[in-house]
């Protein structure tokens, strides 16, 4: 990994080049409370975002809060939702996750990393983003182009997002974990991509542990 004093270079630069959060940012898949962004996350395990757009869009045409969701059969969430595959269990996650909310915590998403990932279904990485995106708190959410991007720079060495994120975490400075999701995740889809990543305009290829990559290795 890179030296502490080089993370926050990193970071400096980052901050420079990518926007960071926006005006516009919205939750998961763009839902509007915590409980649709919940579920909105449990959908999108192994699925396209246009697929689980799709499934969310249907499901929440049929029921929006935790009881609601739970009046409705098995058959029918797993018709609704049929789109973001693993459908099954999925709706099975969905019923899950609901009792425990409405049980647990009176139908009221917790606010805390700690809170969210005691309920069914809900992970480190859906935890984060829920937080950070409709909680506003200070955390970088680690998706596959924030796990990608800081093991490549150097910022972790990590081999699972999880632990990229609990890394991550220990090593960013305060002032980077507002934004920090941001400037990766902007950074990893414009510059650091997964094939053919833009080493030739990258604002810190004279840190990236990893260096200039080159067109052939991910071609």
């Amino acid at each position: 990994m890179i030296g502490d004093s080089e993370v926050e270079e990193v970071y400096r630069r980052l901050a420079e080049a990518m926007p960071g959060r926006t005006r516009n940012a919205k939750g998961p898949k763009g839902q509007p409370d915590a409980f649709r962004s919940c579920i909105s996350c449990i959908l999108s395990a192994q699925s396209l975002d246009r697929n689980t757009a799709a499934a969310t869009m249907a499901l929440f045409a049929l029921a929006r809060r935790p009881e609601a969701m739970l009046a409705l059969d098995d058959e029918a969430i797993a018709k609704a939702i049929k789109p973001c595959g693993l459908y099954n269990m999925k709706t099975k996650n969905i019923r899950k996750f609901c009792k425990a909310l409405i049980e647990e915590h009176g139908g009221v998403v917790p606010d805390t990393r700690e809170g969210l990932m005691s309920l069914p279904g809900i992970g480190r990485k859906c935890a984060d983003i829920v937080m950070s995106f409709t909680f506003g708190a200070d955390v970088i959410a680690v998706d596959t182009h924030v796990h990608r991007v800081s093991g490549r720079i150097g910022l972790t060495e990590a081999k699972t997002a999880d632990k990229t994120a609990q890394q991550l975490e220990e090593r960013s400075p305060d002032w980077a974990m507002r934004d920090g999701h941001f400037w990766l995740i902007q950074f990893g889809k414009k510059v650091c991509r997964a094939r053919v990543p833009k080493c030739d305009i990258c604002v810190v290829s004279d840190i990236c542990e990893t260096g200039p990559i080159g067109r052939e290795t991910d071609s």
